[in-house]
């Protein structure tokens, strides 16, 4: 099996090389740093499979599939935590690896991938239906009652003295923004990631997790109190004593939740 590996980060791709060379069936075509040259790889080596990275600046992952045109290789995503796995088994993925990524989960995806072309070679049909139904789903293009509705994920890797935490979400005071970053409150201790706010609301449980503030996320189950303010604005003040600004344009949102 010809494989493609796609990773901005290079020590994750060193690690993915590794994982696959005790795999004698397996060779690595070649290694891209970015979703571009990804793009141009897949059409010009045309691999079996493609261990693709999410996020990725410029391109992410997705936004590569939906550039490639003809036949799609069978793809197994990787990404630094869970947040698109549920919609990615939602729709039959072939796999979805977290970092980092342990032997027996690289193991495991390849008996599938196995597997699935035995399958394949037998019936003779294509492999490429379940990740364009993933990319529908992405685009929204499947109906509202296919998936089941997502539930945030249950944990967030953070990297902490140069260790990869999965730290889960119930224990996430706040949330901000820090250029680049978000800022992860939780513990008593700030964690960096490199993630939008949009996408963190996107990530989080919206019953528990509410924006109060373009550079604001609060869990709702550490708020003790809200305070008016001027012009239909209010500060949240949370059980640690944090008192946070909530614009005027997500306070009914705030206490919609809250209410609930």
């Amino acid at each position: 099996m010809r494989a493609l590996l796609v990773d901005d980060e290079p020590l994750a791709r060193e690690r993915m090389r590794m994982l696959l060379g005790r795999h004698a069936d397996v060779q690595v075509l070649a290694e891209c740093r970015d979703g571009a040259e990804a793009v141009g790889a897949i059409g010009a080596l045309e691999p079996d499979i493609v261990f693709l990275d999410v996020e990725m600046p410029s391109l992410d992952g997705f936004g590569v599939l939906q550039q490639l045109e003809g036949r799609l290789p069978t793809v197994v995503f990787v990404s630094g935590h869970d947040g698109y796995a549920v919609r990615a088994f939602e729709t039959h993925a072939i796999d979805y690896l977290l970092k980092p990524v342990a032997a027996e989960r690289v193991d495991r995806s390849l008996a599938r991938i196995r597997a699935r072309r035995a399958g394949i070679a037998q019936s003779g049909m294509p492999g490429e239906p379940d990740v364009r139904a993933l990319l529908a789903h992405l685009r929204g293009e499947v109906p509202a009652a296919a998936p089941a509705p997502r539930r945030g994920v249950e944990r967030l890797a953070v990297k902490s003295n140069g260790q990869l935490i999965l730290l889960p979400s119930a224990e996430v005071e706040r949330i901000e923004a820090a250029g680049n970053y978000v800022q992860v409150h939780a513990r008593g201790t700030q964690y960096l990631m490199r993630e939008t706010m949009k996408h963190m609301e996107d990530l989080l449980d919206a019953g528990r997790f509410v924006r109060i503030h373009r550079r604001s996320i609060v869990n709702v189950e550490r708020i003790h109190a809200l305070e008016p303010w001027m012009h239909g604005e209010c500060v949240v003040i949370l059980a640690s004593g944090t008192r946070l600004m909530a614009s005027r344009v997500y306070v009914s949102r705030l206490k919609a939740v809250i209410r609930k």
